[in-house]
């Protein structure tokens, strides 16, 4: 007779990663895109880049951050689709509660990522088994079928992530501390999360370009080619160690837009700077948090003597802020003084690719001390009155929709470009798209 009792395990951890997310929402929400190759786009331009690729323009060799023009030549029946991320937020938010009816959430990492650790009853092979397909299942029931995910599990959050990996779309991998390393070693060193473009640079010089050649550094030598203690916590975590995440503090706020086309003279990307500035602001009254500093960044258009386009920021700090007046006044001056030099710098046309503006030096308001070193009443006054006429813009527009009330332009000018997008590693909240 048998012996039915699962077997223990060193099990601990279950990631979830969303197969071509964005695509893959589009696709359940538009059944003439299923089976087809589409690229999902911020703006509706040959100009611009895939910020996501189905499973179908995947084979094509069409990825994340590739040029449409480009996309195009590789696949002529390439499908753009404009993106819609309130959509995207609304199905990430079904799917963390469709995953709390199998599993607790742990952690959401990503707009289309999330972990999950395993109690002592849930880490044997035969439970976390049962776990991963009844997720399936529940997605499929009651999202719908396209929405797929591959589910890793191992003994820390790291190598469960990294098993996400090891078999796309709809895939399922557990990775026995038994596995390692010799299981790591079909994976490219890019596949590993934490290293990017610079960091394959890198170890190449070092003489490492296979994941057979990285597991065989010291953990000192990993520290000494990543600069820093990453490179220490990664030896650990790779040979299945779980170790406690390192907290982080929230340090900026800020928002970023590719210009369509025609918005991109700088009389037409004024507005779209004061738009994410506004966007900005009201996001951090949202949260109680005061700012010393704006930053602005642009991109410029590239020329036929700079392919690249010119790149460009600059910065002014404030006593604490959170009003609409303080940094747009700060953001006037900025523009100006861009303006001023890239004029004086020889440069007849300019045209604005993106641009990005970020509030800096975040402090909640309970943390906040009185301000002792002015005096001014005056001062005091006029940035409790902008405050409050800030606060009443932002209720005004989450009564009645975003862009009711605006300062400097008109609605119909700010909607066109307004509209939360989402970066993969921040969802962002349902206020945001009302503000």
């Amino acid at each position: 007779m048998t012996n039915s009792t699962p077997q223990h395990t060193d099990l601990k951890w279950l990631y979830i990663d969303f197969n071509s997310y964005f695509a893959s929402v589009e696709q359940q929400l538009q059944p003439h895109l299923r089976g087809k190759p589409i690229a999902i786009v911020p703006v509706d331009t040959p100009t611009t880049s895939a910020i996501a690729a189905s499973y179908e323009a995947k084979a094509f060799g069409i990825k994340t951050g590739t040029p449409i023009y480009e996309a195009r030549k590789k696949c002529p029946e390439l499908i753009c689709v404009l993106a819609r991320h309130e959509a995207y937020v609304d199905f990430h938010n079904r799917i963390m509660v469709e995953i709390n009816n199998h599993i607790p959430v742990t952690a959401v990492c990503s707009i289309d990522e999330a972990a999950c650790i395993l109690m002592k009853n849930e880490a044997s092979i035969e439970a976390v088994t049962t776990i991963a397909l009844s997720i399936k299942r529940g997605l499929a029931k009651n999202l719908g079928e396209y929405i797929r995910c591959s589910i890793g599990v191992a003994s820390n959050r790291y190598l469960a992530k990294v098993a996400t990996d090891l078999q796309k779309p709809d895939g399922f991998t557990i990775l026995k501390s038994t596995d390692l390393p010799e299981r790591l070693f079909q994976l490219e060193l890019r596949d590993l999360p934490g290293i990017g473009r610079n960091m394959e640079i890198r170890l190449n010089m070092a003489g490492i370009h296979t994941m057979e050649s990285l597991m065989q550094l010291s953990s000192d030598r990993m520290r000494d080619i990543w600069g820093g203690i990453w490179g220490e916590r990664m030896w650990h975590l790779l040979r299945g160690a779980d170790l406690p995440e390192i907290a982080t503090q929230r340090r900026s706020i800020g928002h970023s837009h590719v210009m369509a086309p025609d918005l991109r003279v700088p009389s037409k990307a004024f507005f779209v700077a004061r738009r994410l500035t506004l966007k900005a602001a009201s996001r951090l009254r949202r949260m109680d948090y005061y700012a010393s500093s704006l930053s602005f960044s642009a991109r410029l258009e590239s020329t036929s003597y700079m392919k690249k386009g010119r790149y460009i920021e600059d910065h002014l700090s404030c006593w604490r802020a959170q009003d609409n007046m303080t940094f747009l006044h700060m953001l006037n001056q900025i523009w100006r003084r861009m303006i001023y030099k890239l004029r004086a710098s020889g440069m007849t046309t300019i045209k604005i690719k993106k641009l990005s503006i970020t509030l800096h030096g975040l402090v909640p308001a309970s943390d906040l001390a009185d301000d002792l070193l002015s005096d001014d009443t005056n001062h005091r006054y006029n940035r409790t009155k902008h405050e409050n006429v800030s606060r009443a813009m932002d209720r005004l527009n989450q009564r009645f929709g975003r862009d009711t009330i605006l300062i400097g332009m008109l609605p119909s000018q700010g909607r066109s470009f307004s509209g939360t997008k989402i970066a993969f590693t921040r969802i962002p909240d349902k206020e945001e798209f009302l503000e």
